[in-house]
């Protein structure tokens, strides 16, 4: 017979989805870390709450159990993800809870984490807590999409971001694409940046719009955003072509160069570099991204031409597209949003599932899935 699931109350519900939404507070700021959060109550009232503020500081449980203070004896902890029983940076969340005089424990999920992967829970359960697990464990999943990418698929979470006309034109035959979109669009961009791992563009992108590729958040941001972590910038040059001009090295984010195993670098440039096999000028980018989840990123997203973005399309290794539609036509000399797609029937059509749409001042902008991805 199979164990029943945990019956959780309406209380139970109403104090995950708090720690929920503690956790994505951390969006700009915890990578590589997943985001956390633990609330802390005693018959239906919060006595401490806390989130993963940043990677290398206190975990979510630490923060919680210093909010409550002696009020945490006899609690029941509500926490997004399983409480680390390693020590790391910092010691084990586990054992913190244990400590304080927690008596139950409701996790939203088991963290896959090979350093984790029930251990936490299992420590939790000798000390004669009451340990419960699956209370919004989709909700909880879908907040750590990119870390558990990086975790269970051992590659990012890979996003596509696309500016575009109204007959789906990404830029003119020549290449400028500066801007199709609006103001309103290129600073929700920055947003997007900013909780991402890397930005990762082609060496044509760089030569043609001499990118920064940086965050540049409005004033407006709130502070525990603003603090996020730089992504580095991921340039795939297979000659090392733009090694050494170009605005992308400029500013406090760094850049990474991935080329092909015979480049040499130019003497005199100082630039990280590392080498994927390249064929016929086409990169593996399976690779590639294996590169990066070995690098401890987890979230990427594309900023680049025609001819890359349809390569990682067509490679089935794209996540989400996230496109921002002006009001604009650019006619049928304009470039596509992607080349190098090699469907000729539409049973071969691939077929994209809207997430989201907002309008994004003059704008509109469409969050996508793929129907299917590659495994």
């Amino acid at each position: 017979m199979t164990a029943k699931p945990p019956a959780f109350t309406a209380t139970d519900h109403a104090m995950m989805a708090r720690a929920l939404r503690l956790a994505e507070r951390g969006a700009f700021t915890t990578k590589p870390n997943p985001m956390v959060g633990c609330v802390l109550a005693k018959d239906g009232v919060v006595v401490g709450e806390g989130w993963h503020q940043r990677a290398g500081g206190p975990h979510a449980e630490i923060f919680a159990v210093q909010d409550a203070g002696a009020n945490a004896r006899g609690t029941t902890a509500y926490v997004t993800l399983e409480p680390c029983s390693h020590v790391g940076k910092t010691g084990p969340c586990a054992d913190a809870l244990i400590a304080a005089g927690v008596v139950r424990v409701v996790g939203a999920m088991r963290d896959p984490n090979p350093l984790v992967d029930g251990a936490g829970f299992e420590r939790l359960r000798a000390a004669g807590i009451e340990v419960e697990i699956g209370l919004m464990e989709a909700l909880a999943r879908q907040l750590n999409h990119a870390f558990l990418s990086r975790i269970e698929r051992g590659r990012p979470w890979l996003r596509i971001k696309l500016a575009i006309s109204i007959d789906g034109r990404s830029a003119l035959a020549s290449g400028d694409s500066k801007w199709i979109s609006g103001e309103a669009s290129r600073n929700d961009v920055h947003r997007w940046r900013a909780r991402s791992g890397a930005i990762l563009t082609g060496a044509g992108t760089v030569l043609i719009d001499d990118p920064l590729l940086t965050v540049r958040l409005s004033d407006d941001t709130p502070e525990y955003e603003r603090d996020f972590v730089p992504p580095v910038r991921v340039v795939l040059d297979p000659g090392l072509a733009t090694v050494a001009r170009g605005r992308i090295r400029q500013g406090d984010a760094p850049t990474l160069y991935i080329h092909a195993a015979d480049a040499r670098m130019p003497r005199g440039v100082d630039a990280e570099h590392a080498h994927v096999p390249v064929e016929a000028g086409r990169f593996d980018l399976d690779a590639v991204l294996a590169l990066l989840a070995a690098r401890g990123i987890n979230e990427v997203q594309v900023e680049a031409g025609a001819t890359l973005a349809g390569a990682f399309l067509s490679a089935g290794l794209v996540d989400e597209l996230l496109l921002y539609v002006a009001p604009v036509i650019l006619g049928d000399r304009a470039r596509p949003m992607f080349e190098g797609l090699p469907i000729d029937t539409m049973a071969e059509r691939l077929r994209m599932r809207i997430i989201e749409t907002r309008r994004i001042g003059d704008d509109v902008r469409i969050l996508l899935q793929p129907q299917s991805t590659r495994a």
